[in-house]
């Protein structure tokens, strides 16, 4: 996907919410809410963001923590099928779906279902360790339904938080073995990058800080935009004093932590906190 592809679809820059759901009824456990509460709740948060200028929403399974590599529970994945649907029934916001840890397939078959735009895969083309264990990359999971049922966009991370990547420690260490420039961090991570977009097939590439809230390091983000003509979006860390620096090398930023109370991620979404960081948002893209 393009710059201006991305532009078509979200407009320029743009502010895209998340909807942390809390913990999701299973086949072999209960939920912290009832469904119709937890529909409710995931409407009313996303058509606050809509109604404060955002343009995009992910639906996230952000309190079924500690994650699996990969969701399958019928239970679970309808309930987020269900969510998004009525997010994009209840809203004119471009719907994503992230399921966590990896579930790639199972996030697009749910965008595919739910009329849901594009997903977000933590690891599409790199192998990384996790809280979640050894995770492989989910590009050659993806291939069949893309090709069978193409349309929805792959936002993918590269050296995502909660991880580390071992593509990059086995890339950098073959180098220094090597004794030359692949050894260099800069040429990983255009190799990374563009395995990820011309080899796995991202659409956009997603970059963040070490943990959920925290920020992404401002010259990986200015590096990355001069290795690729892919869209770059910011996947963490937000808020009203680093937009403007993020903005001037990224095409959108992934919100979730700094709108919700205390600017902890799974806690409330606060009107007052979304309201300061759009108006700073607003300055920084003109």
């Amino acid at each position: 996907m393009t710059i201006d592809e991305f532009i078509s679809i979200f407009g320029r820059k743009p502010l895209i919410g998340v909807i942390h759901l809390p913990r999701l009824p299973s086949t072999m456990y209960s939920a912290d809410m009832g469904v119709e509460e937890i529909i409710e709740n995931s409407v009313r948060e996303a058509k606050m963001l809509e109604e404060h200028g955002f343009k995009g929403v992910i639906v996230e399974n952000f309190g079924d923590k500690p994650y699996y590599k990969r969701v399958t529970d019928p239970l679970t994945l309808s309930i987020i099928a269900i969510v998004s649907r009525e997010i994009v029934r209840s809203t004119s916001l471009v719907v994503g779906v992230n399921i966590l840890r990896n579930s790639g397939v199972e996030a697009y078959s749910v965008a595919l279902a739910s009329g849901g735009r594009f997903i977000r895969v933590n690891s599409l083309s790199e192998t990384i360790v996790s809280d979640s264990g050894i995770i492989e990359p989910e590009a050659p999971r993806l291939k069949g339904v893309r090709i069978n049922h193409p349309g929805i966009k792959v936002f993918a991370d590269i050296l995502v938080k909660h991880s580390a990547s071992l593509s990059f420690n086995l890339l950098y260490s073959q180098g220094l073995y090597l004794g030359d420039a692949s050894g260099g961090k800069d040429h990983i991570i255009k190799t990374i990058i563009e395995d990820t977009v011309e080899r796995g097939g991202a659409d956009a590439i997603i970059l963040t800080g070490y943990r959920t809230g925290e920020p992404v390091d401002a010259d990986l983000v200015k590096k990355a935009r001069s290795l690729t003509q892919t869209p770059i979006v910011i996947g963490s860390g937000i808020d009203p004093e680093n937009i403007r620096v993020l903005s001037s090398h990224s095409d959108g930023f992934i919100v979730g932590s700094y709108i919700r109370v205390k600017g902890r991620a799974g806690n409330p979404i606060c009107e007052d906190r979304i309201k300061k960081l759009v108006s700073a948002y607003r300055a920084s893209i003109g």
